[in-house]
């Protein structure tokens, strides 16, 4: 998933609601918030994606994949949502292990490290 590829869409969104300000108050959040994440100042957060999606109709295959209708009203529209947001929380629970597992191998190379140079 490249995020230049998502600002553009949300770029396509932010136009069709006539500029920030009027997305920001068609989905409850600060203007500023918006503007951060199209400059790239903030992370797209899938609580973003998640508003364009409940409160827009927006299609989440769209926004983030770039494929399928822009807009759906849909059922499964919240359940492939919400399996995306459970996709998320894997990606960075694996993240965190994988974090976890490099510190513990910097540990054991430096302790290997440590155990050459003593014998």
């Amino acid at each position: 998933m490249s995020d230049e590829a998502i600002i553009k869409r949300l770029k396509v969104v932010v136009k069709e609601h006539g500029g920030q300000l009027g997305l920001a108050g068609a989905i409850g959040v600060d203007q500023g918030f918006i503007s951060k994440v199209i400059n790239q100042k903030q992370d797209i957060s899938y609580y973003l994606i998640r508003k364009l999606c409940f409160q827009l109709k927006y299609s989440p295959e769209w926004l983030i994949l770039g494929t399928g209708e822009k807009k759906i009203d849909k059922p499964e529209s919240a359940k492939l949502i919400t399996e995306i947001q459970m996709m998320r929380t894997e990606v960075d629970i694996l993240h965190a292990r994988m974090r976890a597992y490099e510190m513990e191998i910097k540990e054991l190379r430096d302790q290997l490290h440590l155990e050459k140079k003593a014998g």
